[in-house]
């Protein structure tokens, strides 16, 4: 069993956003990792939440898994992302594979990654239309509503466009 898998990522999610002294709150409710129902239920607009697609970048040599970080209102260029990374093309991570990297299942994955293989990016679309932003906590029944400046401070992903245009 990996490190990651024997962890408690919500209580690791909780933890390091207290040692850091971020503005934040816990929204329990429904499980859901649908982001139309959960920004409904926890009463933020879908532009706040921080949709986390767990994807595989290959080709050109290039050979790695990104934790890539948009606004839920969007939805992402795969092909942009790999570009950038230098590779031919992008896919969504199987079940297994994103469970193995987050210790999470689909929808539950917050915008941290705790494993040292999986690279953390975020668009910086998210971060420029509200103070705060939303996401389910590592488990599908809890949110938290981040404040946008500190969740940059603590995270640091690295910014890349990588919304759809259009």
């Amino acid at each position: 069993m990996s490190e990651i898998a024997s962890q408690n990522i919500h209580q690791h999610l909780i933890e390091t956003l207290d040692n850091s002294q971020a503005r934040y709150r816990i929204v329990e409710h429904e499980a859901s990792g649908k982001c139309e129902a959960v920004s409904e239920i926890r009463g933020t607009a879908l532009g706040q939440g921080a949709k986390a697609l767990v994807c595989k970048i290959k080709g050109n040599g290039v050979k790695m898994h990104v934790l890539a970080i948009l606004a839920a209102d969007l939805q992402a260029d795969l092909a942009r992302l790999a570009s950038f990374f230098g590779g031919s093309k992008a896919s969504l991570a199987s079940p297994a594979e994103v469970e193995t990297l987050t210790a999470c299942v689909f929808g539950a994955i917050p915008p941290f990654s705790f494993h040292p293989e999986l690279k953390l990016v975020a668009d910086p679309l998210l971060f420029t239309r509200y103070e705060d932003i939303a996401f389910n906590a590592g488990l599908l029944e809890k949110s938290i509503i981040l404040n946008t400046k500190d969740y940059l401070r603590i995270a640091r992903p690295e910014l890349v466009n990588f919304h759809r245009e259009g």
